[in-house]
């Protein structure tokens, strides 16, 4: 297999598996399988599990043991962004179908990345802030209908759970290690979680006992979507560039869908095919006009 479509194959398998992710979650929650806070325990713990063995094998790969290294690659900032992004992530999707829940969560990343872009100095040229106000009126025009259902708290916990994402990703590009990185950061997680149950579980008169399917779809969501997921995607990320990086992400919310149609059984409405349209043809209009101002520059 040549490099170029080795890397194209691990490509379509990191992107397959974000939006597998929302399909898995959303088969779970909307069979009444799992609740969002036991789904979340079991994919943050499985994850990390995963991606303390990657992590233990590439140390043995390269002929050392010291873990110290991973651990210190991550911070406890990144880990409670990663923590928001799961738990928003997984109760959003109560309320949510999947195509839309991928389309907030994915448009709200590029939208957080582009502003801490603008944070951190850059200037946006008029195309740009075309290509934001087209993605606004797109996430605008997808909540209207929603306003007074429990979708609007799910479009709320979906965007702070794309938020958090887009820092950790952020966040992530400082790193050297990525894998160790995010392994790093999974762990920390797991005090976070236990703190978050024991608020949540107080406050429920009665929790739901999670069946067996449900658990094995939250596993599956976290050992395989998110811990192998995000190591074949941070191992190919150095190979794209960043405008490429972003237009690959923008594919998965169409992903979702098309999982959600088949998997889950939902439909394909003209208010959703708008919305996406509107949402990520702004956030790719900002790619295309910030790549041509990089050439320019």
């Amino acid at each position: 297999m040549t490099s170029l479509l080795r890397l194209c194959v691990f490509v379509i398998l990191a992107l397959l598996a974000f939006a597998a992710n929302s399909v898995l979650c959303r088969l779970a929650l909307n069979d009444g399988l799992i609740d969002p806070a036991q789904f979340t325990t079991w994919r943050l713990l499985s994850g990390t599990v995963t991606l303390v063995l990657l992590s233990a094998f590439q140390c043995l790969k390269h002929q050392h043991n010291d873990l110290k290294i991973a651990w210190l690659e991550g911070s406890w900032l990144s880990a409670f962004a990663l923590f928001i992004y799961a738990l928003g992530f997984s109760y959003a999707y109560v309320t949510l179908s999947t195509g839309m829940g991928a389309l907030i969560l994915f448009g709200a990343v590029q939208l957080t990345l582009i502003l801490f872009a603008v944070w951190a100095g850059q200037k946006l040229v008029w195309l740009e802030w075309l290509g934001l106000a087209i993605a606004f009126a797109g996430f605008v025009y997808l909540v209207l209908p929603t306003l007074s259902s429990p979708s609007l708290l799910g479009f709320i916990l979906m965007t702070l759970a794309g938020v958090a994402w887009g820092l950790y990703t952020w966040r992530g590009k400082i790193s050297a290690k990525p894998l160790f990185a995010t392994t790093s950061n999974f762990v920390r997680t797991i005090p976070m979680l236990l703190i978050a149950l024991l608020v949540i579980y107080l406050n429920t008169e009665q929790s739901q006992i999670a069946q067996p399917e449900g658990i094995i779809l939250a596993v599956t969501s976290g050992a395989i979507m998110s811990g192998l997921g995000y190591a074949i995607w941070y191992a190919v990320l150095p190979y794209l560039s960043a405008s490429m990086a972003a237009v690959l992400q923008l594919l998965v919310p169409i992903i979702a869908t098309i999982g959600g149609v088949f998997f889950a059984n939902e439909s394909i409405t003209l208010h959703l095919i708008i919305a996406t349209l509107s949402v990520l043809g702004g956030v790719l209009l900002v790619i295309i006009a910030r790549k041509r101002t990089s050439k320019n520059a």
